[in-house]
């Protein structure tokens, strides 16, 4: 595992650091993995007292900062770690493989036999650490009811098409974080797909929801949200993917050729150039780079598309026309602020704008920030007529930041 690793596996025990010093956390567990070989320590933590355990065949005592310092100097020479500190009533879990990390909390793993006082608060037993490595082969699949279900035949099918399961019909270690992604996207826009399939059997016309997919990639989204609307919700849909690369369209052919989904068409196009062969109730885009995001929002809203959902990606074009906040030009010289800020202020003029035509807009946290600080997820639906009010207090501030944005077109 690499640097980036450790640094990710520090924020987490920093916030580790103030529960244990509330006294909160009692217990800490860890299994690294070096091939086919774990390593493990456990131990009790009590606020204000050294950290005592034995590792490959050492013992340490440490101060809380100095067992951070310990296991963020050793992880990159394993291949995994689970980490564990658990609480009354719940274990919060950093798991990480590679660049794979991930965050979760769960039911304790690490409880039940061993426990001493009504508190529960006493050492992790060698009973306990084989429930803390059964979570280490479980990585980080999470305790919640999922929406796509793995052990479904017709999930399971497409999970391994889009090379998520592997043959042994189990979720591979490096691609949970990506299962929980794509299953968990489906979570959020499950009532709008509802609505979006009731609206369409009610219609009277063809029942078929159709999904355009803007700068589609891999096309984990497309296939998932084919599987769910077909075999979950049991309705007709049609799915299109856009991309300019051509590999990763090729790709998407042969995987639904695979799984049989002929409800699916990939086409190698420029989002901004392709001409529509039918009405789409649903746009979706997912980290689209930079303006490829506007130019899918703008493909939406040219084409009457009612519903959309994004998840927006690097954010150039604002910080690359040096804008201007009347009074924070001290804030604003620092290059890190200044991109950060212009990636708020893009979103919220996006809204703005979309608001203006007559969209409601609601964001949310779409992952961890562990993930990607890019986590934020626009979900848009059409609901009324256009608010001219809207549009003016978009172009002003606009005007007053000295930008021009490319969801807005030529202005």
């Amino acid at each position: 595992m690499n640097r980036q690793t450790a640094e990710k596996l520090r924020f987490f025990m920093g916030g580790m650091e103030g529960r244990i010093g509330s006294g909160d956390i009692f217990k800490v567990g860890a299994i690294f993995r070096s091939g086919l070989k774990n390593y493990s320590l456990t131990a009790p933590v009590k606020p204000g007292e050294k950290i005592c355990f034995n590792f490959s065949g050492n013992t340490y005592a440490l101060t809380f900062p100095e067992f951070t310092d310990f296991i963020c100097g050793i992880v990159p020479d394993y291949d995994e770690l689970l980490l564990v500190f658990s609480d009354e009533i719940k274990d919060n879990q950093f798991y990480c493989r590679d660049k794979d990390v991930t965050f979760r909390t769960a039911e304790p793993s690490v409880s039940g036999e061993g426990k001493t006082g009504a508190s529960g608060k006493g050492p992790i037993g060698a009973d306990q650490l084989h429930e803390v490595e059964n979570a280490v082969t479980r990585a980080s699949m999470s305790n919640r009811a999922y929406y796509i279900k793995p052990e479904n035949p017709r999930a399971a099918e497409m999970l391994k098409a889009i090379g998520v399961m592997g043959p042994n019909g189990k979720i591979k270690n490096d691609k949970i974080r990506k299962f929980n992604q794509i299953d968990h996207f489906i979570e959020l826009i499950d009532p709008m797909l509802r609505k979006i399939c009731e609206a369409r059997a009610a219609s009277g016309k063809d029942k078929t929801v159709n999904i355009v997919d803007c700068a589609c990639g891999k096309s984990y989204l497309s296939f998932a949200l084919c599987y769910y609307i077909r075999f979950v919700l049991k309705s007709q849909c049609y799915v299109t993917g856009l991309d300019y690369n051509a590999t990763v369209i090729e790709d998407s052919k042969q995987i639904a050729n695979a799984v049989g989904y002929t409800n699916m068409k990939f086409v190698e196009t420029d989002i901004g150039k392709y001409e529509p062969d039918r009405e789409y109730d649903l746009l979706i885009s997912l980290h689209a780079c930079d303006t490829a995001t506007d130019l899918a929002l703008r493909f939406g809203i040219d084409h009457g598309v009612k519903a959309m959902v994004c998840v927006p990606c690097c954010h150039k074009e604002m910080n690359s026309q040096n804008y201007v906040i009347d009074g924070l030009e001290p804030v604003l010289k620092y290059g890190i602020l200044k991109a950060r800020i212009a990636d708020s202020l893009t979103d919220g003029l996006r809204g703005l704008y979309l608001e203006g035509l007559g969209y409601d807009v609601s964001m949310v946290e779409y992952i961890s920030p562990l993930d990607t600080p890019k986590n934020l997820m626009m979900r848009i639906v059409k609901t009324r007529e256009p608010d001219i009010k809207a549009i003016e207090n978009f172009g002003r501030i606009c005007d007053n930041l000295g930008v021009r944005l490319s969801i807005a077109g030529k202005r």
